[in-house]
C-alpha cells in the first residue's frame, strides 16, 4: 500500500496515483499548460465568484470554437465555388 504522491490522502495500490489525481494528470497530459491556467484563473477567486469565472471561460472557449468552425466553413464555401 502507497499513499498518492500528488494528493497524499488516497491510498494506492498498484500506481502512484489515486483515481482522481490521474484523471488530473491525464487533463495536463492532453492541455499541457491549460489546466495551470485554468486552476490559477478560477481557484483564486472566493466561493461565489468561482461559479461566475468557471461560466465566462466556458463561454469564452465555445465562443472560440464557434469562431473557428465558420472560419472552416466559410474556407470551404470559397473552395467550392471555385
Amino acid at each position: 500500500m502507497f499513499e498518492c504522491v500528488l494528493c497524499e490522502r488516497e491510498t494506492c495500490y498498484f500506481a502512484k496515483f489515486c483515481e482522481k489525481c490521474r484523471r488530473i494528470k491525464h487533463y495536463i497530459n492532453l492541455y499541457e499548460d491549460r489546466p495551470y491556467q485554468i486552476l490559477d484563473n478560477v481557484l483564486s477567486r472566493d466561493i461565489e465568484k468561482q461559479g461566475n469565472k468557471e461560466k465566462v471561460e466556458i463561454q469564452k472557449e465555445i465562443d472560440t470554437k464557434k469562431y473557428n468552425l465558420r472560419k472552416i466553413k466559410k474556407t470551404s464555401e470559397i473552395d467550392t465555388v471555385d
